[in-house]
């Protein structure tokens, strides 16, 4: 697994800037789960890095503020019981997280006013529901 992490088609994080770590995980898992180390944690310096340009790495940075721990980032993968499968898991993860982090914002929603024609067939229907109801209690 020596690909770089792929964030979006031009960016990358080359696999040297990733840090992995790897120990037991918690829960059943038969005969091997005392002694394989398959639950996973993935490490990323968000603030150090030279792979994502300065506004993408200042937008990042901001966006995940609460998740980092000294400006690194950490990932962890412990549902599947082969390490293999846990390491994919926790790239994949932390690539999404990135793309989301590094995504442009959304654009601003312009306020608009309902059309004439809405508001007429909306009073038109409040007027019909209402002679409903009154026709309905009697005393017309």
């Amino acid at each position: 697994m020596s690909d770089p992490l792929e964030i979006s088609g031009s960016l990358c994080v080359p696999e040297a800037e990733l840090r992995w770590r790897f120990s037991r995980s918690s829960g059943p898992g038969g005969q091997g789960v005392n002694t394989t180390d398959s639950r996973v944690e993935l490490s990323f310096d968000l603030a150090a890095t030279e792979a994502l340009p300065p506004p993408l790495r200042e937008r990042a940075l901001e966006r995940l503020g609460p998740r980092l721990v000294g400006g690194v980032i950490t990932v962890v993968a412990s549902e599947f019981r082969s390490q293999l499968r846990n390491r994919e898991a926790a790239r994949d993860r932390l690539a999404r997280l990135l793309r989301e982090a590094v995504a442009p914002p959304p654009k601003r929603r312009r306020p608009t006013k309902p059309s004439r024609g809405s508001v007429e067939r909306r009073i038109t229907a409040k007027k019909h529901r209402s002679d409903l109801k009154r026709l309905r209690r009697g005393d017309f």
